[in-house]
């Protein structure tokens, strides 16, 4: 990214925070590349003390959270633990002794929780929460409604996942976290590319270019449109008025 453009992108972080009145940001820290490079924006923008990373581990992978805290360590930020594992488990056994729930429902209580935690401490500190789904997630709607696609805003939203991880390289996000394999920590084995049943690569190359090999555009297309409603605000009715 040239000097321009990444100077331009943390002038519209400052910008955003300015106007709302709030001190600082939050990220949830997730030992991922895009949490990492958030984080890293955040602090060339607003200054380390003005950022607090929150990792929220559920059952999580000891990785995940040793990554958290290199990310934390390597930039410089407070990092704050809370465990939502219980949380976790007391909600989905009291909705399953009324209703089961699927597998896929069971594993989006996670990211909803961690909205609602990052938003307590961002509005206890007088803080912003900051999104960190990237073009190639948004367009196959890879977030979780009203989880990690809730937030104040999001600095990571043009650029695809190749473009985040260069951005990355740039912002001397520590090397691990850039190579490890994308995934939403949502269970064991878990990957981006295995559970969208297609690779980034193809999800870039249409999102440049408009096509990608049969197969994968057959996926991009048919998931784009199932999941169009995620990238709206609610429906608002209008009212009925008499011709």
């Amino acid at each position: 990214m040239s000097t321009k453009a990444l100077e331009h992108r943390l002038n519209w972080i400052r910008e955003h925070v300015q106007a709302s009145g709030c001190k600082g940001v939050v990220v949830g820290e997730s030992g991922g590349k895009d949490s990492a490079t958030v984080t890293a924006l955040c602090v060339r923008a607003l200054g380390k003390e003005n950022v607090v990373g929150i990792s929220m581990p559920c059952n999580s992978l000891s990785t995940d959270m040793d990554h958290a805290k290199l990310v934390a360590d390597a930039f410089g930020i407070k990092l704050i633990e809370v465990n939502i594992a219980g949380t976790f488990n007391t909600l989905k056994d009291t909705i399953q002794e009324e209703h089961e729930l699927s597998d896929l429902a069971v594993a989006n209580i996670k990211p909803r929780l961690r909205m609602t935690t990052l938003y307590a401490v961002a509005q206890t500190l007088n803080y912003l929460v900051v999104g960190t789904d990237n073009l190639s997630e948004m367009v196959m709607g890879y977030f979780t409604k009203w989880g990690d696609g809730g937030y104040d805003f999001n600095p990571l939203s043009d650029l695809t996942m190749q473009e985040v991880l260069e951005l990355g390289r740039e912002l001397d996000v520590p090397e691990p976290i850039l190579t490890k394999a994308p995934s939403a920590g949502l269970w064991e084995g878990q990957t981006d590319e295995l559970e969208m049943g297609v690779t980034y690569k193809a999800i870039e190359e249409y999102i440049k270019t408009g096509t990608t090999e049969p197969e994968s555009l057959a996926v991009i297309e048919k998931t784009n449109r199932r999941t169009q409603h995620k990238r709206e605000m609610p429906y608002m009715y209008k009212g009925y008025t008499e011709d």
